[in-house]
């Protein structure tokens, strides 16, 4: 292991990082020019903009044939931007869910997930099962579109305003100077996330460890630094917290158009591993459906709540990092959480969702 691997690793965070930044608010200042609501703004460029490091290293990594990279990268950001995003700014502040998520998006990203699952369970993910899944966020975006129109929220607006700048006098030429960052952001993504893959790859092999594992934890954590930081500066800054809606709208953002696109550019099946299957995959899925018993609660995160997420967030990589070096204790260490600590949780979460039923229905 050299010092560029590391190098390669950290410029590659910074670049899509600041790439992520300079596109969404190019894209979104340009859209705001052509008189496209701000609303709509936030559910698609913002919303979609927060996954384009995501898009770009599983892209990347797709097209160099690492298909364990690509596959990590997305499962890994959908698992972090719930137990480590959500969870890390739930301690700062408790976040507000909105009904909306609760009876539509939250049940579509669960259903995103089964989806994905049953497409890779034998194995890999072919051109045509990715044509299907980018349908399938083209299909979500215009329904989002369709439906902000009919019932447009004004508070969101003005969060979306407020947030982008989107009220500002447009200046002479502005359009130019929008487009160009829209384009700087670009170039920062696809540079950085070529940096970061072959950091990656450099990292996995001298370190033993598996491009799956990489992907699901160095990579996974670096591309939801977007998501990460932009909630707890929000939750500092005591505004109105939408980092719920624009985390679940990026997990299904993932599944859809970031699998989908790095299937469709892949020049062969992208390959899915046994043990993501076995393993990695559920937990994806058991967190997505977690996600509906906090949410209808009270339809807020508390600090408990987010303390468990971070809990098991730092769980699973505990038992990744584990598994991969071939530690003995790994075993028990996974037969502990999935035949104790995962049931008792289960169970909690069904108690509190069943009272707060009983509550509204009171």
């Amino acid at each position: 292991m050299t010092l560029m691997t590391f190098v390669y690793l950290i410029a590659g965070l910074v670049l899509l990082v600041a790439g992520a930044e300079v596109l969404v608010r190019g894209a979104a200042k340009l859209a705001a020019q052509f008189g496209i609501p701000p609303l709509i703004i936030g559910l698609t460029v913002v919303a979609f903009g927060t996954s384009a490091p995501e898009t770009a290293v599983s892209v990347q990594a797709a097209l160099n044939g690492s298909g364990d990279l690509a596959i990590g990268n997305v499962v890994g950001s959908n698992i972090a931007n719930v137990l480590l995003v959500l969870g890390a700014t739930a301690l700062v502040a408790p976040l507000i869910v909105s009904r909306q998520l609760i009876r539509l998006d939250v049940p579509i990203m669960i259903g995103a997930s089964l989806v994905v699952y049953a497409l890779a369970w034998d194995g890999a993910l072919s051109r045509l099962e990715g044509a299907l899944l980018f349908a399938g966020v083209i299909s979500y975006t215009a329904f989002l579109i369709i439906s902000s129109r009919k019932d447009k929220a004004a508070a969101e607006d003005d969060e979306f305003v407020k947030e982008f700048g989107l009220d500002e006098p447009a200046k002479p030429y502005a359009w130019a100077l929008n487009l160009g960052f829209l384009i700087a952001g670009l170039v920062l993504l696809v540079v950085g996330s070529n940096f970061l893959v072959e950091g990656a790859v450099s990292l996995a092999r001298a370190l033993g460890l598996s491009e799956l594992v990489i992907g699901l934890t160095v990579i996974a954590i670096g591309t939801s630094l977007p998501e990460l930081a932009t909630s707890i500066i929000a939750a500092f800054k005591g505004e109105r917290d939408i980092a719920v809606g624009n985390i679940v709208g990026s997990n299904i953002f993932n599944l859809l158009c970031v699998l989908g696109l790095a299937s469709m550019v892949s020049p062969n099946p992208i390959s899915v591993a046994a043990n993501a299957l076995a393993f990695d995959f559920p937990v994806m899925i058991a967190v997505a459906v977690a996600c509906l018993p906090i949410f209808f609660a009270g339809y807020r995160i508390n600090r408990w709540e987010g303390l468990l997420f971070l809990a098991y967030y730092l769980a699973y990589t505990v038992y990744l990092v584990l598994s991969s070096t071939g530690r003995p204790f790994a075993e028990v260490f996974g037969e502990a959480m999935l035949g104790y600590a995962l049931p008792l949780t289960a169970v909690t979460l069904v108690i509190i969702a069943g009272r707060a039923w009983h509550k509204q229905k009171a």
